[in-house]
């Protein structure tokens, strides 16, 4: 009985003690906060997602702006991931999957997701499903930001038909390190990234076109730092570069694609996008390059009105409106809609 003391202040201390592989400690100035509200669907079964052990951990929002006028959010910890859908009251009948940045670090929230809401779903009319991916950790298959990605596509398809959204036409628009995963996207809808799970797995997963907004592409001498760090570790062999650095991957079959980049952008060299412009060109792949003379790193929505640069959303409507042919895959055979996995 004397031991009993001493057996609760060591069970305490291991559950006060941080696991590895736990959560990042908040840097200055950084504060627990929420996730945007809405209909939020889990592309996974409970207890299914590809490569996962263990329970999840529940994702972590954190807000670093000290403005509540400017808000800057980000989420971590993305164990279960999950689709924040954005709905508009008068539909184009359009869907639209948006992967935001971060660096492989985090997902941001704010500049390409929330911000996006006035512009593209309250005016242009688009239902965005944007995307809380996995992020690479020790022990986690570097794939897995593409699974997510995939997955998404294919559940965005099997909604669509009760969502009034035609399901041949659903693009994707990635941001930053988000572009990288909307670029393995579109160069890899069909690369087996994980096993089938239930009939939504035999829908489409590619991208009736793409939009890449100051994206990753390459992950050797122009790549950015801290996402090639992130996803391939310290020291990448130049097989892995060469895997992960879209430009290479370019096929004549993948999705029309539009990049939009500014000269300035001292974080994501602007030559990540020339890269990949000048790979479409050489496939035959139908594209776009609009480069701006500033704008710098993840500007998203938050533009100087009247600039140039302000102009980006409006030509990445009109872009993917000139795509409304439904050159996408259709959902199945028949129509038949496919329900995903619960809503929350």
């Amino acid at each position: 009985m004397r031991l009993r003391p001493v057996v609760l202040l060591l069970c305490a201390l291991l559950l006060a003690t941080p696991l590895s592989g736990g959560a990042t400690p908040l840097r200055e100035g950084e504060r627990p906060s929420q996730e945007l509200a809405g209909e939020q669907i889990a592309l996974w079964p409970v207890g299914q997602v590809p490569g996962e052990q263990g329970k999840p951990r529940p994702p972590r929002v954190v807000e670093r702006s000290s403005d509540p006028a400017q808000p800057d959010r980000y989420v971590d910890q993305v164990d279960a991931p999950y689709l924040l859908v954005h709905t508009p009251a008068r539909s184009n009948g359009l869907a639209l999957l948006v992967i935001p940045g971060g660096g492989y670090q985090r997902v941001v929230i704010d500049k390409e997701d929330s911000a996006l809401l006035p512009e593209w779903v309250d005016r242009a009319g688009y239902t965005l499903f944007v995307l809380r991916y996995r992020l690479p950790q020790p022990g986690r298959d570097r794939q897995a930001a593409l699974a997510d990605a995939q997955r998404a596509m294919r559940v965005v398809r099997a909604q669509a038909a009760r969502r009034g959204l035609d399901a041949r036409i659903v693009s994707v628009m990635g941001f930053s390190a988000g572009g990288h995963v909307a670029a393995r996207l579109a160069t890899g809808f069909d690369v087996p990234a994980y096993p089938a799970r239930d009939a939504i797995d035999q829908l489409s997963a590619r991208p009736a076109r793409a939009v890449l907004v100051y994206p990753v592409i390459d992950m050797g001498a122009h790549a950015h730092s801290g996402s090639r760090k992130r996803l391939l570790g310290e020291q990448s062999d130049p097989a892995l570069a060469t895997q992960y650095s879209m430009q290479q991957q370019v096929r004549a079959d993948m999705p029309p694609t539009l990049l939009v980049h500014a000269g300035d952008d001292g974080v994501v060299s602007v030559h990540n996008s020339a890269l990949m412009a000048q790979a479409l060109a050489a496939a035959g792949v139908e594209h776009e390059l609009h480069l701006f003379a500033h704008g710098g790193h993840g500007f998203g929505m938050r533009v100087a009105p009247g600039s140039t640069l302000a102009l980006w959303p409006a030509l990445a409507q009109a872009w993917l409106a000139a795509g409304e042919t439904g050159e996408g895959s259709e959902p199945l055979p028949g129509g038949e809609e496919i329900r995903p996995w619960g809503s929350r």
